[in-house]
């Protein structure tokens, strides 16, 4: 059965996962240095997942800018 066009996801996941593969917890674990290499796998310490949020750009400095750019002609 092929699924409706209307549900597909064309760039994928956008978002930020709350979530991370053991691959990933093992390799921010050994980046903070909490994980050797004998270490088991299984019962990995938590790992906290920062969620990155973006600043938008100042509209003030854009327009200072626009308005310098006129009076120099």
């Amino acid at each position: 059965m092929t699924m409706d066009k209307s549900l597909r996801v064309n760039k994928g996941l956008i978002r930020s996962r709350s979530v991370l593969t053991r691959a990933e917890r093992i390799e921010r674990l050994k980046a903070s240095d909490r994980w050797g290499e004998g270490d088991s796998p299984f019962g990995l310490d938590k790992v906290r997942v920062f969620k990155l949020a973006l600043k938008k750009k100042k509209k003030k400095k854009e327009e200072e800018e626009e308005g310098d750019e006129g009076d120099q002609d």
